[in-house]
């Protein structure tokens, strides 16, 4: 599909089913206009969009966008919200773009202008205000919402990032405020498939849990994370301070409500 005929199917969104599935929600909905775009690294693009800023809701939270498939059809996909400007009224998502969907379709596609239906908030996974540490273990698709909600933690406390990538311009860093420990681990696919959970599992490994009461926080692919809550919980983690979000499944389409098959098949 050419880049024009996207745009200009984009800027035609009817938004009925949008207001219904948002009334169904119980959340918002609103049409937001893409602001920017830029490329940040490899795997992961910059997409700002003005609109409703409380679309976003709190750190950890996520927004439905509707875009196109490859069929023309229009279908959603979810995202996390990296940034809010409450003074700007902009949202932005850090999409990963480095492989075929209609999710990257869009974000490689979109222009300054396009309008989008997005719903939200959306997700049930925000940061435990007891929690004296904090672990985000995941992929890059899990970056933004690990940045995020990081950022909103309360000195003093402590942020543990363990992210596998796949390639090094993918390791993406943020600024944090004093008094906010802070301890990054990327690690190097290495070729290895992308539901093979072996080098997160080696960056846990060398990761020794501090004092006091901590929380993980798991955003990726779904077979991967399953097998880091199973590590975690042998480490003596209890499994009420994981909290788990897959986004994504290796070999699998998500479903066109943005959600990854979750059967066991």
């Amino acid at each position: 599909m050419r880049q024009a005929n996207y745009a200009a199917k984009v800027n035609s969104l009817a938004d009925d089913s949008t207001l219904e599935l948002a009334a169904r929600l119980g959340v918002s909905a609103s049409v937001a206009q893409v602001v920017s775009t830029r490329q940040l690294s490899t795997s992961i693009a910059e997409v700002t969009l003005q609109g409703d800023p409380s679309l976003a809701g709190v750190a950890g939270n996520d927004i439905m966008v509707r875009v196109l498939d490859s069929s023309g059809k229009f279908i959603r996909r979810r995202y996390s919200v990296r940034f809010v400007d409450e003074d700007a009224g902009t949202l932005t998502l850090w999409v990963t773009t480095d492989h075929d969907g209609p999710g990257c379709t869009w974000a490689r596609h979109a222009q300054p202008g396009d309008l989008v239906d997005v719903v939200g908030p959306r997700g049930k996974i925000i940061l435990d205000p007891d929690a004296d540490w904090h672990v985000f273990v995941g992929d890059a698709s899990g970056l933004g919402a690990f940045y995020r909600m990081a950022q909103s933690i309360e000195a003093p406390g402590r942020a543990i990032f363990i992210v596998e990538i796949d390639h090094d311009d993918d390791a993406l860093t943020a600024s944090f405020d004093e008094g906010i420990g802070i301890t990054g681990i990327f690690v190097d696919r290495r070729g290895r498939a992308k539901n093979d959970p072996a080098g997160l599992l080696n960056g846990l490994a060398a990761f020794e849990f501090p004092q006091d009461q901590g929380h993980a926080y798991l955003f990726g692919e779904f077979s991967t994370l399953r097998a880091v809550r199973s590590a975690l919980l042998d480490r003596g983690l209890d499994d009420q301070y994981i909290s788990s979000k897959a986004f994504w499944r290796a070999g699998r389409t998500n479903a066109d409500h943005g959600e990854p098959d979750k059967s066991e098949n």
